[in-house]
């Protein structure tokens, strides 16, 4: 599993490329919000869940793909960028892990990531 304590890991920028790394693992009814990208790490948000992806050795073939299921989630704070801060950052309060923080660069879809969050819990 991810660790969601590394500050470095979770500076993304959006990338809908990463997306494809995760394609695989989505279910039926499944479909893909967001995808945002470190240098090798991301991070994709779905309708149903967010996947944390971690690339892994020199060659980057080994992945370690974490499932956040937005069902367990129980509180969840969101920063959205200004004029001049362009960063925007989202807090979620997991019930079995605790609190996850993604921070992020330049754009993001900070509101629609905010509405299916909270459709899962209201």
């Amino acid at each position: 599993m991810i660790d969601f304590n590394n500050k470095g890991f979770f500076k993304l920028k959006q990338n809908p490329d990463f997306a494809e790394k995760v394609t695989e693992l989505l279910l039926d009814d499944e479909r893909i919000v967001d995808a945002y990208k470190t240098m090798r790490d991301g991070v994709v948000f779905t309708n149903k869940r967010i996947i944390a992806v971690n690339v892994q050795g020199i060659t980057g073939s080994k992945k370690d793909f974490t499932s956040l299921p937005y069902k367990n989630i129980v509180a969840y704070s969101i920063e959205t960028s200004g004029t001049f801060d362009l960063d925007s950052e989202l807090e979620i309060y997991f019930s079995a892990i605790g609190k996850v923080k993604f921070e992020f660069t330049g754009k993001s879809s900070m509101l629609e990531i905010s509405k299916i969050i909270s459709s899962h819990l209201l």
